[in-house]
């Protein structure tokens, strides 16, 4: 096996087993090194998004939902359950199945397409006339070189500085996705995107649940009409959402958690949980990467600093994914490291961050892309806005699950599509039309004339589409 390769890539997330794939089919010889273990010590290669993140969270957010449809939502159906229990063991199992099929892919991915996989550590050595020297810490120690290195070693969440994480009372996403017995009482600090995730999974499924959240607003990245009407779905199923909460002392116990803060009226509180996830956003991963060592730059915030393609300051090493600037999404990490990939081949690789779509997967699903209402207010653009509600959708009404809306905004005078926001069923799939759209330049009226399945939830875009210029033919 040779030790010398054109492509090295530190770190096998969504972002660097995606750009050594590619690089491999480009005919680059393509190395991939990436320390995840499985409960074996054996590679599980994926990142967080297929270990602790994306793939293990809808596993558990599917589950669950089906508990909840079986104990509520069945009966309307004409289907009886009796005597109904949850086997949380199973429900685990089967999350971690699914993980193992994901990590087991990818192996047969690098395999397929030639991908020399190296399990451990990733880190500089030294730079050369040949490229880039890199020791690889796993089982045994080894030295490879790298013509090209990319770099994709992903993200670590971020810690309350009081309150490390220990995975048994004071959990992280890791932790989250492991509780082996239903809590009574869930705190959750931090209402993005996993702490409503993994929030709506435990209270499905049993749990007393509060989410604790800094910010006054909620869901201030989201469209404001879509954020409020998800606000409301969600206190309705139950999850309590404080807002403008400052966070105090947190102090475990050896079988609970009290937090003290101050709530939005200034008064004082204090509540006990069984559990306490804290959510608060991630940081990028650049532990033990010795990139000192070799005078990578970073910026201000510790991400690895890179120009609009992806390059850092080191002549031919490139960086990718949640460890550069731009959206900790897993197909942005994608998108870059296949764009990387390309570049290296003299290719013209492209991301357009303006249709990264965005999804929170609780349930309504929550979808975006473009602008939103409130941006495109506060940059003083012209615009036209549209909205279908699902309850005046056939399929969503046969489905059982008529909450949410879609809405489109377009710009006043050429009528493109500026952004698309949807709250309600399968909000997920639905987006992508919008992003295609978009990608084409494509206005309302091109959505609106197009012919849509009936019944299908897609013709709730077609019909906020026709809202834009106030003749949807349906509400």
């Amino acid at each position: 096996m040779s030790k010398n390769f054109d492509v090295v890539v530190i770190g096998g997330g969504p972002g660097g087993y995606v750009a050594a794939i590619r690089a491999a089919q480009l005919g680059f010889s393509a190395a991939c090194i990436d320390e995840w273990k499985n409960a074996k010590n054996g590679p599980a290669p994926g990142g967080t998004c297929t270990n602790v993140g994306c793939i293990p969270s809808k596993a558990l957010l599917q589950s669950s939902e089906h508990y909840e449809h079986a104990g509520h939502a069945f009966a309307d159906h004409g289907i009886e359950v009796k005597g109904l229990n949850l086997n949380l063991g199973q429900m685990l199992s089967r999350k971690d199945a699914i993980v193992k099929q994901n990590n087991d892919g990818i192996l047969y991915l690098f395999k397929k397409n030639k991908v020399t996989f190296f399990h451990g550590r990733g880190s500089f050595v030294k730079a050369g006339g040949d490229g880039y020297e890199i020791k690889v810490a796993g089982a045994t120690e080894e030295t490879i070189t790298g013509k090209h290195i990319i770099l994709a070693t992903g993200s670590n969440p971020r810690a309350l500085a009081d309150a490390p994480f220990d995975e048994k009372l004071i959990l992280s996403n890791t932790g989250a996705l492991a509780i082996d017995a239903v809590p009574k009482k869930l705190g959750v600090i931090g209402a993005g995107v996993i702490g409503l995730e993994m929030g709506s999974v435990w209270r499905r499924v049993g749990a007393d649940v509060t989410v604790l959240e800094a910010l006054p607003g909620f869901l201030s990245a989201v469209d404001e009409q879509i954020a409020k009407e998800a606000f409301k779905l969600f206190t309705k199923q139950g999850l309590s959402i404080n807002l403008g909460v400052k966070i105090g002392a947190i102090t475990p116990g050896k079988k609970d958690v009290t937090v003290e803060y101050t709530d939005d009226k200034g008064n004082a509180q204090k509540a006990v949980f069984d559990k306490l996830i804290v959510s608060i956003g991630r940081v990028p991963n650049t532990i033990g990467l010795n990139g000192e060592g070799v005078g990578l730059k970073l910026d201000e915030r510790g991400f690895i600093a890179v120009d609009g393609d992806c390059k850092t300051n080191l002549p031919n090493v490139w960086a990718v994914g949640d460890v550069v600037r731009g959206p900790m999404l897993a197909h942005k990490a994608e998108e870059e490291g296949v764009a990387v990939a390309e570049r290296i081949a003299g290719q013209h690789g492209h991301v357009n961050f303006n249709t990264i779509p965005w999804v929170i997967y609780t349930s309504p699903e929550i979808a975006w892309v473009g602008k939103t209402e409130q941006q495109l207010k506060a940059e003083g653009i012209a615009y036209k806005a549209g909205t279908f509600p699902f309850m005046a959708n056939g399929r969503a009404r046969a489905l059982g699950d008529t909450s949410g809306m879609v809405k489109f905004l377009a710009d006043a005078k050429s009528d493109e599509i500026l952004g698309v926001h949807i709250v309600g069923p399968m909000a997920s799939e639905l987006i992508s039309e919008a992003v295609v759209a978009m990608e084409f330049r494509a206005s309302s009226e091109d959505i609106a004339r197009i012919c849509h399945a009936h019944p299908s939830l897609s013709e709730a875009t077609k019909e906020a589409a026709l809202a834009v210029d106030k003749r949807s033919l349906n509400f």
